[in-house]
């Protein structure tokens, strides 16, 4: 289902035409970032806001920003920012919920999780009702506190100064304006040594190199979900870490992020099967815990063994620790994973025995029910009751075990899915008696798990000379050309990660690309001259050389006269005839996504209309000129169905089966422009000229439907013009949006980009552009 805004016109009937602009304008980004849903939450929030009579800046912060809070941490949180941002009316100014809505985007980006964005937007109500004068200040200076506090560090900052200036209200905005003394006392103290957002992509990397594959972690504070507290668990095959570490002694808070994270992957490499819990006390379960968390960091300790010391350093029980069960749990922890570990217990001595007796079989869990249950047994010997509430493992890297001791149905391979899309159909080829044979339903959908392809046309057996995909209307399917994509986080590559499908692109009216040459007929006329002027000139004489095809005569006599006069003579008496040719391929690849058929603002006609008279105004020109050259579009559904549609090819003439599928160019889906250059490529680098250009035009960022970082295909789509590069490709991008300067200059380039301002002179600006690009 799709969403246009004519759909909602009776709805946002009352907004201002300042806002109505606006709206218009952020309309294509929001149709990449939302789902239908999503779509109606942002509009009818839109409308919500207008009517709480607060002026046009809140209306007009709630168009802007609300879509890059969605992009940082999903759209599910927008009802949420909407609810917050209505409750607020009745307490405070339009202002500063303006301000809130403004600085929404900074929040989730710190943040980075949905649940605690939605703890920060419960914080704010809290807060404005304390301290009113001071949320405008600290919002004001939201970026700095977010880059040292925590949500529970900031939190318990603003409540103290909350409380300390409750009826002194100049003190109060001095605090939050982070003027004060105390309030940089109070912050000071509240500061962690280190955030998960600063070190996420560090420890994305390490996990990467370590197993080879993903591993997905989210943050948690310990401040509003009092259930985690600040320790690691497993949730839905995810980890989940504090949203910060204090260093632990002498071990540097990156290191304990990494001694978790590592730990909670071990769970997840090589836990098969959960443990059951029936008819298990809790003493038993506690031990159980331990032996388990022992048996997967054996595992991975025997493929990489520096883990070891790694996690041992984060271990400080000592034999002298004998006054509860939680001591002994500590004291069998380290031991099991340490082998220098001295303690001459009994009992820790009996578990150290069950587990290296235990060694060839650590890769079930089974062992660690065993050893477990006996232990608990033979630990009640020594009379200390057990406290579930207190007697805990105080390593700060480990999780609380709940991965293993869930109760529902496990699912391995889900595990090793987590994050991921559902799995892909399948495509087989096949022959034709193969095909004949086993076919049973020859009417299955696009849901089916399987898909024959044939690779050849197959007939009825009536001589009609109709194929079964001509009477059915069923386009071929090429053969799926598959790309990989950069990712950022881990800076490593995803090696086959995008999947490109060509498709035939459909015919229209020619009469429409004949009515734009007529139109631009005063264009074509001024372009003449120009285009005169780049035709190969003929034949060029390069002078003054020692060695040429043929002497230069005016050279020879006056090297002649030199010597007659006792110079010395200049050797550079021949010359050559060079015959100057272009010797440039080009190819055009436009952005046919959705977003394209949004009408220009202030006109009828629409984005993917003025492209298409853009490119016939173009491929004209180079037509005139004799350039070879190829017109590609792309669009995309995912990274598994990236669309790519080629108008016309490099040895195709320009004619009318180009010019009719020009006419039938359609605009649709999203935009994964990383995936599109790298095939694009493809096809340029199997032309023979010196010279290659690939002219990008688009009228957005690259975005997909199964990407939420805004910077993922940014990133990616840079290193595909990276590539591009190295092979001697040229790319260059016009930009169709206003915008399009916060991000396009770090993708392509500082000079290799345009950014078209007055979008309804594009077509006037492309064949001076191509031009100046291939002078």
């Amino acid at each position: 289902m799709s969403i246009h805004l004519d759909d909602y016109k009776e709805l946002l009937e009352n907004l201002e035409p300042e806002s109505t602009a606006l709206l218009h304008g952020a309309w294509p980004d929001a149709v990449k970032i939302f789902s239908p849903r999503g779509l109606d939450n942002y509009l009818k929030g839109t409308a919500a806001l207008q009517g709480l009579g607060r002026g046009r800046g809140v209306v007009d912060a709630w168009i802007d920003e609300t879509p890059q809070v969605a992009k940082e941490i999903g759209e599910d949180v927008v009802s949420d920012l909407a609810t917050s941002a209505l409750m607020l009316a009745s307490k405070t100014s339009g202002a500063v919920i303006e301000l809130m809505l403004a600085t929404a985007p900074t929040a989730a980006k710190r943040l980075g999780d949905a649940h605690l964005f939605q703890s920060y937007l419960q914080f704010l109500n809290t807060l404005i009702a304390q301290a009113p004068r001071g949320v405008r200040p600290m919002l004001d200076n939201l970026d700095v506190l977010f880059r040292q506090l925590t949500l529970g560090g900031l939190r318990r900052w603003a409540l103290w100064g909350a409380h300390a200036h409750r009826t002194n209200y100049e003190e109060q905005i001095r605090y939050f304006s982070l003027d004060s003394k105390e309030s940089q006392a109070v912050m000071q103290k509240e500061r962690k040594g280190t955030l998960f957002v600063d070190v996420q992509r560090r420890i994305n990397m390490y996990l990467r190199a370590l197993w080879a594959r993903d591993f997905f972690m989210k943050p948690t504070s310990g401040d509003f979900e009092t259930r985690e507290g600040y320790k690691p668990f497993i949730e839905n095959y995810l980890i989940h870490l504090p949203d910060a570490y204090d260093a632990f002694g002498d071990v540097a808070a990156s290191e304990v992020y990494r001694a978790a994270a590592a730990h909670a992957a071990a769970h997840l490499v090589e836990t098969k099967k959960p443990i059951s819990a029936e008819a298990l006390n809790p003493l038993q379960m506690a031990i159980i815990s331990v032996i388990e968390d022992a048996r997967v960091e054996a595992l991975s300790i025997r493929r990489f063994p520096g883990l070891r010391q790694i996690w041992s350093v984060l271990h400080q029980a000592t034999p002298e620790m004998n006054t509860s069960v939680g001591d002994y749990l500590n004291r069998l922890a380290r031991a099991l994973l340490d082998p220098r570990y001295q303690d001459n217990d009994a009992w820790i001595t009996e578990g150290r025995m069950l587990f290296a007796q235990a060694q060839g079989r650590l890769d079930t869990s089974q062992t660690s029910w065993e050893i477990g249950v006996q232990l608990a047994h033979e630990i009640k010997e020594k009379g200390i009751a057990f406290n579930p509430r207190t007697d805990q493992l105080t390593a700060p890297y480990l999780d609380d075990n709940r991965y293993f001791w869930e109760f529902e149905e496990f699912d391995f391979e889900k595990s090793l899915a987590a994050g991921y899309e559902e799995p892909r159909q399948v495509r087989k080829y096949v022959s034709v008696m193969e095909f004949a044979n086993e076919v049973e339903v020859e009417t299955a959908g696009d849901d089916a798990q399987e898909i024959w392809v044939m690779g050849t046309e197959f007939f009825p057996y009536e001589d009609s000379g109709i194929s079964y995909n001509e009477s059915e209307g069923r386009e071929p399917v090429s053969q799926p050309y598959h790309y990989s994509e950069w990712d950022y986080q881990i800076q490593l590559e995803r090696p086959a990660w995008a999947t490109v499908q060509e498709k035939r692109a459909k015919s229209g009216d020619i009469r429409f690309i004949d009515d734009i040459a007529a139109r631009y007929k005063r264009e074509i006329s001024r372009m003449k001259f120009l285009l005169d002027a780049m035709q190969p000139q003929g034949v060029r004489r390069i002078r003054k050389l020692e060695d040429g095809d043929e002497i230069d005569i005016n050279a020879a006599i006056g090297s002649m006269l030199d010597m007659r006069m006792g110079l010395h003579p200049d050797p550079r008496i021949m010359m050559r005839s060079v015959r100057k040719v272009r010797d440039i391929s080009v190819l055009v690849l436009l952005d046919l996504s959705e977003s394209t058929n949004e009408k220009v603002a202030g006109q009828d006609y629409t984005v993917l209309e003025l492209t298409r008279q853009a490119t016939v105004l173009l491929s004209d020109a180079i037509a005139k000129i004799g350039d070879p050259f190829a017109i590609h579009g792309f669009c995309s559904d995912g990274r598994h169905n990236v669309e790519y549609y080629r108008y016309k090819d490099f040895e195709q003439a320009y004619n009318e089966v180009p010019k009719a599928k020009l006419a039938g160019m359609t605009g649709q889906l999203s935009t994964r422009m990383g995936a599109a250059i790298r095939h694009a490529g493809h096809y340029l680098k199997l032309q023979k000229s010196s010279r290659k250009l690939l002219l990008v035009i688009t009228d957005g960022e690259p975005a997909d439907v199964d990407v939420r970082d805004p910077q993922y295909l940014r990133y990616d789509t840079r290193k595909a013009v990276e590539e591009a590069g190295r092979s001697g490709i040229v790319t260059y991008c016009m930009s169709l949006d206003p915008r399009a300067d916060q991000y396009v200059s770090r993708i392509f380039g500082a000079k290799n980009y345009m950014v078209v301002d007055h979008v309804e002179r594009l077509p006037e600006k492309l064949p001076v552009l191509y031009a100046g690009l291939t002078r």
